[in-house]
């Protein structure tokens, strides 16, 4: 060992009382008053002693002099219109004519009406990201979103649904989640034409307002197009291919945005044709109908876009790849 000496705690000091010095001391922890006191003599030895244990009371069940052991009532849940503690009606016999009066009275409250209404949408955002895989920051951005929008003016006669695909529109573009609207379409079946009318006016809604919150701030909402190398990434992992492969799609699609090909097109039409290329390229075994199933882009559109890319092939290839003999562009590849 060194010759540095040990700065840690001594664990050697035991606290005693100083008039009684009666070891083991008989000390007593008073938490009602924060102090601990000599059992022997009552002499103070510290002060301001923070209680640690848990607080078990409640008066949930004092009518039916049942146990249960809860701390404190349910946590405030900032995306209901609610923010102090919600009344509930305790237990009350079924022959007490008040006790259902009361419970009657409660159940035509607007606050719950419309905190029911919202929570039955957020179950409803829930099930639509929990069957496409979509992160739980998308579900929790989505359902900031449509409490902000929901009982907007300018929203009024468009369906929840609707709304609710905006919604997770938006949280996919906050949370860089790469989501087309075709692939929004497809969860939901909802017109993407429509989805994008009522995403650019909840966007301004959002501006409009200013919000700040804990998901997200609209100043850092992502309002461009979800490019292709955002795509590549999750297609090549559906479809199987190689790291290879996929790193070369994304380089490959890199090189189309800087020399403009395929401009023009939609970024999953680029994304499909850029993969497709770069199997070829490899030699990997990869038919446009596959690319097709996983992509949503047909087989035709494909090969048609992989015609032009083929054309400027000398300005999409990296050189490595030629310098070290994995590929050969001799001969155009016939689709």
């Amino acid at each position: 060992m060194s010759g540095s000496e040990f700065t840690g705690p001594n664990l050697n000091i035991r606290l005693t009382c100083p008039e009684c010095r009666i070891f083991p001391p008989d000390l007593i922890e008073r938490f009602s008053e924060g102090d601990i006191v000599c059992g022997s003599c009552g002499l103070v030895l510290s002060d301001r002693v923070v209680d640690t244990r848990s607080e078990w009371r409640t008066f949930s069940n004092d009518d039916q002099n049942g146990d249960d052991p809860s701390r404190v009532g349910d946590a405030g849940n900032p995306l209901l219109d609610t923010e102090d503690l919600s009344t509930m009606i305790s237990y009350v016999p079924e022959n007490t004519k008040v006790g259902r009066e009361l419970n009657r009275a409660q159940s035509k409250s607007l606050v719950d009406k419309k905190d029911n209404a919202l929570a039955a949408a957020y179950a409803k955002i829930g099930q639509m990201c929990d069957g496409y895989q979509l992160p739980k920051i998308v579900q929790d951005a989505a359902k900031e979103v449509y409490k902000l929008v929901y009982d907007e003016r300018l929203l009024r006669g468009k369906s929840q649904e609707l709304i609710m695909a905006a919604a997770i529109f938006i949280g996919c573009r906050r949370a860089n989640v790469a989501r087309s609207f075709k692939e929004i379409w497809a969860l939901t079946n909802v017109p993407r034409k429509e989805i994008g009318k009522v995403f650019k006016i909840m966007n301004t809604i959002i501006r409009e307002k200013n919000a700040s919150s804990m998901y997200f701030t609209p100043d850092n909402i992502q309002t461009t197009q979800t490019s292709a190398e955002d795509l590549i990434r999750r297609f090549c992992s559906h479809l199987g291919v190689s790291v290879q492969v996929t790193n070369a799609a994304e380089h490959i699609a890199r090189r189309c945005k800087e020399v403009g090909v395929l401009a023009g097109r939609s970024p999953i039409t680029i994304a499909a044709t850029v993969i497709y290329m770069a199997a070829q390229v490899f030699n990997t075994d990869l038919q446009p109908s596959k690319i097709a199933d996983k992509t949503g882009v047909s087989d035709g559109t494909i090969k048609t876009s992989f015609k032009v890319m083929w054309e400027e092939r000398e300005k999409l290839i990296d050189p490595l790849w030629k310098e070290s003999g994995k590929i050969k562009l001799t001969e155009p590849i016939k689709v």
